[in-house]
């Protein structure tokens, strides 16, 4: 048998310069299964993306999905693509061990946790208040810029990372502190603002809305006092006091405190998202 890709549709255009095809995988012109790529928003084209990638069940197991990701890689490697990048879900088994074995790389993951019915209290010595006009505008660039960075890690170029930052926020945050839902919070200690928290309601996958932490930080002086933990307790505090009953997050795998912390805490992965070069 002979593993290949057919164009199932045109190219399709997506935002901010993105584009995306679907293919059947087809042994000897069959069709025998289906792959869908793409290019990342704002890449300038750098970064691909395998959507999708599905080999029916009476054919599994017989090395065409490990052919058709290939073939899939290949045609990014033609549109310009320097790398590749991949979402799995933390039950599809054959997923993670398909994209470990081609080479891919975790770079960060996505992990939920369902709320206890009673809110958590806050250590000792420790408060929450909301974030003011005057320091929303101070955290504002610093916290688009953060973001930013972390989409460098990921394999953004910088100056496409930061129109992503920018863009995230404007959506995300569109009326700033008046944003219906946005909940951004200060950690006080002895009357000093130790930490901070941005939570609100978000759909985290595809049907699945949750409350879900966009960003949370510890003052650099204050790193390593188990504040990280109490804001995180106050993520579960805010999003029980919206109804909400699952608290979900974003992390990158190389942040090992935080990951650790996390599972600490109870979160529990949902999604892998991975890399690799071509």
């Amino acid at each position: 048998m002979t593993t290949t890709l057919r164009p199932s549709g045109p190219i399709q255009p997506g935002a901010d310069g993105a584009q995306s095809r679907a293919y059947d995988v087809c042994d000897n012109g069959r069709p025998v299964g289906a792959v869908e790529i793409g290019t990342e928003p704002g890449s300038d084209g750098a970064t691909g993306v395998l959507r999708s990638l599905r080999i029916d069940e009476p054919v599994r197991r017989r090395g065409r999905g490990t052919i058709a990701a290939l073939a899939a890689e290949e045609v990014l490697r033609g549109w310009g693509c320097t790398q590749v990048q991949a979402r799995v879900g933390a039950g599809n088994l054959a997923g993670q061990r398909l994209t470990a074995a081609l080479g891919y790389t975790e770079r960060s993951r996505n992990m939920i946790k369902q709320l206890p019915a009673d809110s958590p209290e806050l250590p000792d010595g420790l408060t929450a208040r909301p974030m003011t006009p005057e320091e929303y505008a101070a955290w504002e660039d610093g916290a688009i810029a953060g973001y930013a960075e972390s989409l460098v890690t990921r394999g953004t170029p910088p100056e496409s990372a930061l129109r992503a930052a920018r863009a995230s926020h404007a959506g995300h945050l569109p009326q700033g502190l008046a944003t219906e839902g946005a909940r951004l919070s200060h950690l006080i200690h002895e009357d000093e603002r130790v930490g901070f928290l941005w939570v609100a309601r978000f759909e985290m996958h595809p049907g699945q809305v949750v409350g879900y932490v966009f960003d949370v930080e510890v003052d650099e002086r204050f790193r390593g006092r188990g504040y990280g933990r109490a804001l995180m307790l106050q993520a579960e505090r805010l999003a029980l006091s919206a109804g909400e009953t699952r608290l979900g997050l974003h992390v990158v795998t190389a942040n090992t405190p935080a990951l650790r912390l996390y599972e600490s805490l109870g979160y529990e992965p949902t999604r892998y998202n991975l890399a690799k070069p071509l």
